[in-house]
């Protein structure tokens, strides 16, 4: 396997871990955001509230972490990009180091 692609392939594992790891912490948040919601009574006027207040709470977890996979996935890509474009660069360099030198005219 050249460099380049176990490059790729520890950037990948890295990406999936990150994405694991950033789920792992959100079911935390959310787990303890139940915490103080679950001691309220439902129904009412102050379970409704406290209802809506829990969902809002949860809706903005989820778009944090939502966030910090989106960048995470983007950075992957953006990598990913340079490592081709490395790889292209290398098979350039190659090529036109193997091709005849036709710079100089006798």
């Amino acid at each position: 396997m050249s460099t380049m692609l176990q490059i790729e392939a520890v950037k990948d594992l890295v990406e999936e871990a990150i994405d694991r790891g950033t789920t792992a912490v959100q079911r935390i948040h959310e787990a303890i955001l139940a915490v103080p919601f679950d001691a309220v009574p439902a129904g009412g006027p102050v379970g409704d509230a406290a209802a809506r207040v829990r969902d809002g709470g949860t809706q903005a977890v989820g778009a944090v972490y939502d966030a910090i996979r989106r960048i995470n996935r983007e950075i992957g890509g953006l990598a990913s990009h340079v490592f081709e474009a490395i790889e292209g660069h290398e098979a350039v360099r190659r090529n036109v180091g193997d091709a005849p030198d036709h710079s100089t005219v006798p």
